[in-house]
């Protein structure tokens, strides 16, 4: 069990790290523009990431800002926020795709939360805005003066959907609450109210629940042994969950989290059923019977409907979501095969029990019953018949 364990946590570790590993990187892009930055930042959600050049002598920030995965019904906005890190009172460079193919790229001061993103002056000076959109990835460039001397900058990020060429209000849930924090221009470190610790608490949720109760449990079918183990870690990842609430307010997955404390509820009295266990000649086991074998399979069930949950939540790379699709597909169909099996080995073990019960009856009518040597072969046949269907 301890090992088992052991070599649950470190696959883990292991599909956690994969997690963030397999994610782009901004040094390896390359413009097509041939423009170079000599800087550059990977936005913690989003799918965003922030290129500059920095000039601390004219303080002039050039910068390019790209949101992959962006289709043209969304628009994008880059911001800096002069003197906080929330949304109200920034700066933004706003762009999208308008109806008739060309794009549209503007300056929208950010009064409050409520805003439509009107076009308007900043508070400082901006120049060659433009905007381009290839390949689901849209990148807004622009010049801005700095209006201080400071090097560190408040910046926000967000996306939102279109009503024609009218941009909407975006998510107030998820990372678009998340996306804002502060950059430092010159040594390019950067921290954000979702920031990247965050992110690897929802990688370790997500990659413990998918391991325990998205494989380990439907696992448990056939190995009953991979139900303990899966219900510990799934205890763990259900905690950091939790965790995760507590610490993201105002940040909701309803379904996720419902169907989240309904299935630890049922795991934990499925559990708890099996100390209550009655023996298997018990007149009330057929009844237990029918109870365990649909509570876990609504185990299963919910497990599995809600790591998919979770994969629409931390959109991974697609190869994680079908990796999970085979190994459930796999299961499945051991699981099918195994209970084809065991329904033919039931239906031979009748066919076996029914074909010594038709001599006895043939000898008795004879009057054979009555020979000692016989009789005794016939009390032993139905001893180790009776015992071998009290086992089942």
């Amino acid at each position: 069990m301890a090992g088992m364990l052991e070599l649950v946590f470190s696959l883990s570790i292991l599909m956690s790290m994969a997690f963030s590993s397999t994610a782009q990187s901004c040094k390896s892009y390359a413009f097509s523009s041939n423009k170079i930055f000599r800087a550059c930042n990977d936005l913690p959600v989003l799918n965003s990431y922030l290129h500059w050049n920095y000039d601390s002598s004219s303080n002039k920030l050039q910068i390019a800002y790209r949101h992959a995965g962006i289709t043209s019904s969304k628009w994008v906005a880059w911001a800096i926020n002069p003197t906080s890190t929330s949304m109200a009172g920034s700066q933004a460079l706003v762009a999208y795709q308008q109806n008739d193919g060309t794009m549209r790229a503007y300056t929208s001061p950010i009064s409050s939360y409520q805003t439509s993103m009107q076009e308007g002056e900043l508070s400082f000076d901006v120049s060659d805005l433009s905007a381009t959109l290839a390949n689901n990835e849209l990148i807004l460039f622009a010049t801005i003066s700095l209006s201080n001397t400071s090097t560190t900058v408040n910046q926000v990020w967000q996306d939102g959907p279109l009503s024609g060429n009218a941009p909407q209000i975006h998510l107030t849930s998820g990372s678009n609450v998340q996306s804002m924090g502060t950059l430092n221009l010159l040594s390019g470190e950067s921290s954000s109210t979702g920031g990247s610790a965050k992110t690897t608490k929802r990688n370790i949720h997500g990659v413990l629940n998918a391991v325990s109760w998205g494989i380990l449990m439907p696992i448990g079918v056939l190995i009953a042994s991979c139900q303990s183990i899966a219900y510990i870690v799934g205890v763990a990842g259900w905690a950091t969950g939790l965790k995760l609430g507590s610490e993201s307010a105002g940040i909701q997955y309803d379904a996720h989290r419902t169907i989240g404390i309904f299935l630890f509820c049922l795991a934990t009295l499925q559990v708890f059923a099996l100390l209550l266990r009655p023996k298997a000649d018990h007149k009330y086991r057929f009844y237990w019977n029918i109870y365990h074998h649909v509570v876990g399979y609504s185990v299963i069930i919910l497990s599995i409907t809600n790591i998919f949950k979770g994969f629409d939540i931390l959109n991974p790379d697609e190869k994680w979501k079908n990796a999970y699709i085979g190994v459930i597909v796999a299961l499945a169909l051991n699981a099918v095969w195994l209970e084809g099996y065991t329904w033919y080995v039931v239906v031979k073990r009748k066919s076996s029990e029914a074909a010594v019960k038709m001599p006895r009856a043939t000898n008795g009518s004879n009057g054979a019953s009555g020979v000692g040597a016989p009789s005794c072969i016939f009390m032993e046949v139905r001893v180790r018949s009776d015992s071998f269907t009290g086992l089942s």
